[in-house]
């Protein structure tokens, strides 16, 4: 493979775009797999995001891809009805973690659960982002936020949310994978993950769900390379990598 191959950008993705998004941060890495995804499959002319409320509010720039804006936590629903009306088209959502399993929790519930071919990818950075760094569903015991200064508690605030494992009990997923964006090996690993996650709505094989492990430095107040080791030590435990659910 020649070194033009491996550097170049995806077909997909928008030229001259600045980033918004924070030093550090690994949204551009897993827009970049999304985007590697549709260009490997042929798949963009019929192709249809679904944005969330959130740090990747913004997506829709990045990518050259059909996209809709949702309202907090909706995406599930409306990507469920455009795909409803347009089952020719391969619809996902992407998500943060207060999007997807807090507001939004009841929707990618009855979405997942209803069977119909779609893909999620779930970025879990166990924190709020776009908002100030506030407790989300998926923050750590003991993990500082604006909102649990002193860490959480769980006789105050419950217990992390894990995911994959709630939604790999029901009957509708065909697919659940957690993968983390932080060492090479371990987005290679995320690459196949989103690969396949639209690969199987292409062949009509119902919801795929990957949740990607990611860092927010800024409000972790972490330098970047201390955020993937923090990343590393205490969400993969709580966190495990690993397929949940494989019917595809």
């Amino acid at each position: 493979m020649s070194e033009t191959q491996v550097f170049s950008m995806p077909r997909t993705w928008q030229a001259d775009v600045h980033t918004h998004y924070c030093p550090g941060c690994t949204h551009g890495i897993a827009h970049r797999l999304v985007c590697e995804a549709v260009d490997e499959l042929g798949i963009q002319n019929r192709t249809i995001g679904v944005a969330p409320v959130g740090c990747a509010v913004l997506m829709h720039q990045y990518m050259d891809l059909d996209f809709i804006e949702a309202a907090h936590g909706r995406a599930p629903a409306l990507a469920s009805g455009m795909k409803a009306v347009r089952p020719d088209r391969i619809v996902f959502t992407y998500q943060g973690d207060g999007d997807l399993a807090s507001i939004g929790m009841a929707e990618i519930v009855h979405a997942v659960n209803r069977c119909l071919p779609l893909t999620v990818v779930f970025i879990n950075n166990a924190i709020y982002g776009m908002t100030g760094g506030q407790m989300a569903p998926t923050t750590l015991l003991g993990q500082k936020s604006t909102t649990s200064p002193t860490g959480r508690d769980a006789k105050v605030s419950g217990y992390p949310i894990r995911m994959c494992e709630m939604l790999a009990t029901l009957a509708g997923p065909a697919y659940i994978e957690r993968v983390a964006l932080t060492q090479p090996k371990h987005i290679i690993k995320a690459k196949q993950a989103v690969l396949k996650a639209f690969r199987n709505q292409t062949e009509n094989k119902g919801v795929s769900f990957v949740e990607l492990l990611s860092t927010c430095p800024t409000n972790w107040g972490m330098r970047p390379t201390d955020a993937c080791k923090w990343l590393e030590e205490n969400m993969i435990p709580y966190y495990p990598l690993g397929v949940y659910k494989d019917f595809a």
